[in-house]
């Protein structure tokens, strides 16, 4: 049998220890305990050399303890060692986790709160749910702790006091923000802060226990250390959110490709449900990514990708546009990061996106397609109304490596007539093509 000890935030009870013959666990774990005499210890690094170690006492039958932080069931080392004992050699111990006991110390529920793990792993799906949803834990590891998830959250002029709006932003209630010109092209294109501000848990349970609030540009600019196992990324307006009964994320929206009456728009300008139907199927926003809508007019794309758990920055040259996304975001109460700018120059200063949709560019078209399809890790999806940009358009998706495809879409919707009878309205035709790429595989996100 393999007792596996999760710590919480202090030192395991002493008698957990109790005739171990082998014990396992990180050093600071093996530091604050006073083992066996007889047993020998094992400081974690590499787990392949622990793990046959572990199995050599147990085919002795000889008593195994791993000390490990929190609950090792949650993000932890008891899924390794169930894949290799199974579930049925395990005795697991659980404590409190950083991640409650750093919402306890602000005073917040955590049953909806989305959980992200960045040890070991890539941190951009971590900042991407942090962009996204307004109640995220990230589990901090290597490489990935505070200051890079800062780094990664924080933008140019993000110079406001934390939680509140940020000097030449402007925020709705439902957390769209865009960029409020300040007469430079570098201000113009740059998507502005997101209102997030950060807790960063450092030393839980000890005598040195630090909770600290900070902006993501403060975090950027500190060394951390190696004490921080967890950090809270909050939109303190939407924090306490409302009684749940199924945990984590919002569940997914039950409808998508809403109807052009449920989005502000000008003159009949927006992407027709049934192109955005298709659209979003090619795109697959999830949680986790990142989606461009390059020129995004209403922002129907842009705000259906957020309803469906992406992180978003919708591209827009017009100023009415910019006022009608940050319309629609609100109305729909999802978080889209608004660029003022055009296409291809605005792009430049952008994380690099998982999928893109292009839905407007004119003669520069195939130029701003090839520039995304250089960018995009999964897919592009572009909708047009002119024959004559189609060949350009596939040639540069297929030049950027993209196994292209696509189709005319022309419908015809039911409208009444006098008399109580039906009659069939066509719309206008709309060709979409679409390239995509291998896909990429997204860890660490709990839903």
């Amino acid at each position: 049998m393999i007792t596996v000890v999760g710590t919480g935030t202090g030192a395991p009870p002493q008698e957990c220890l109790a005739g171990a013959e082998l014990v396992v666990g990180g050093r600071r774990h093996l530091d604050a305990v006073r083992l066996p005499e007889a047993a020998e210890r094992i400081v974690l690094g590499p787990l392949a050399p622990a793990l046959d170690a572990m199995a050599e006492y147990l085919e002795k039958e000889r008593r195994v303890v791993v000390l490990a932080s929190g609950d090792p069931g949650f993000f932890g080392i008891v899924r390794v060692l169930a894949e290799r004992f199974g579930p049925a050699a395990l005795d697991v111990r659980p404590g409190v986790s950083s991640i409650a006991a750093a919402f306890a110390r602000v005073g917040l529920p955590w049953d909806d709160a989305v959980v992200v793990s960045a040890h070991g792993r890539d941190l951009r799906t971590a900042v991407n749910v942090c962009r996204a949803r307004p109640k995220v834990a990230v589990l901090t590891g290597p490489g990935a702790g505070p200051a890079e998830l800062g780094a990664a959250l924080a933008v140019s002029g993000d110079e406001g006091a934390a939680g509140g709006a940020t000097k030449g932003c402007r925020a709705t209630a439902a957390g769209s923000w865009s960029a409020a010109p300040r007469g430079g092209a570098a201000d113009r294109h740059s998507p502005a802060p997101l209102g997030r501000v950060l807790v960063v848990a450092s030393d839980l349970g000890t005598d040195d226990e630090r909770v600290e609030r900070v902006t993501p540009a403060d975090a950027a600019a500190r060394d951390w250390g190696s004490a921080v196992s967890v950090v809270l990324c909050l939109d303190e307006s939407r924090a306490l959110g409302a009684v749940r009964t199924v945990a984590g994320p919002s569940p997914a929206p039950s409808r998508w490709a809403l109807e052009e009456t449920e989005f502000t728009h000008r003159d009949s300008m927006i992407t027709k449900f049934e192109v955005r139907a298709l659209a979003l199927a090619r795109l697959g926003p999830r949680l986790g990514e990142l989606v461009w809508d390059v020129g995004a007019g209403s922002g129907s794309v842009a705000v259906e990708c957020a309803r469906l758990g992406a992180a978003v920055v919708a591209v827009e040259k017009t100023p009415d546009g910019v006022e009608r996304i940050r319309a629609n975001a609100a109305a729909h109460g999802v978080d889209v990061r608004i660029v003022h700018g055009s296409a291809p120059d605005a792009l430049a200063e952008l994380d690099d996106p998982d999928a893109v949709f292009v839905g407007g560019g004119g003669r520069e078209l195939p130029d701003i397609v090839a520039v995304c399809a250089r960018r995009a890790r999964r897919s592009v999806v572009v909708a047009m109304a002119a024959l004559d940009r189609v060949p350009a358009v596939r040639a540069a998706l297929t030049g950027a490596g993209f196994a292209c495809d696509g189709v005319l879409l022309q419908s015809s919707r039911l409208a009444p007539l006098p008399g109580d009878v039906t009659r069939l309205a066509a719309t206008n035709p709309v060709f979409l093509l679409w390239g995509a790429r291998n896909p990429v595989s997204h860890e660490g996100v709990a839903q």
